[in-house]
Parts: structure tokens; C-alpha cells; sequence
């Protein structure tokens, strides 16, 4: 079975899913600049890290809130 956990939704054009399917953890982000990126990851570590990368604290400087939003979302998955 696979459980969907949404990480952001701004809009039908701005948003970030994470499946869970099995031992994989599939991310597909969609962005109005970029169009649509899948990624798989097979831990959760593994994803984390890649979210550390994608997400900066410093870019959200202004907007603390988001980040930690952001990041306890992917805690959830």
C-alpha cells in the first residue's frame, strides 16, 4: 500500500509529495519553473539528506515559519 504524505501545496503548480512504497520513499516536487522532478530514495536518512541541500536554513531567513513547517512535514514521513 502506498501512503501519500503532501510536504507543500501553493498551488496545482507548486507542490511537493512523498510516497511511501515499501522501503522506497518517492518525491515528486512540481514547480511552475521547473515542471515536474521524481526522486527515490531508499532511507529516510538518505532523503533528509537531501532535503538539508534543497532547503537551507539561510533562504528562509525571512520566513522562519516555512522552514520548520517544511521540515517537520518530511519528519512526518
Amino acid at each position: 500500500m502506498i501512503k501519500k504524505h503532501v510536504i507543500y501545496k501553493k498551488d496545482k503548480w507548486n507542490m511537493l509529495t512523498v510516497e511511501v512504497n515499501g522501503k522506497q520513499l518517492i518525491l515528486r516536487e512540481i514547480s511552475d519553473q521547473w515542471g515536474e522532478e521524481s526522486r527515490t530514495f531508499l532511507s529516510r536518512p538518505e532523503m533528509m539528506h537531501w532535503v538539508a541541500e534543497r532547503f537551507p536554513k539561510e533562504k528562509f531567513e525571512d520566513n522562519p515559519e516555512e522552514y520548520e513547517e517544511i521540515i517537520a512535514a518530511f519528519k512526518q514521513v
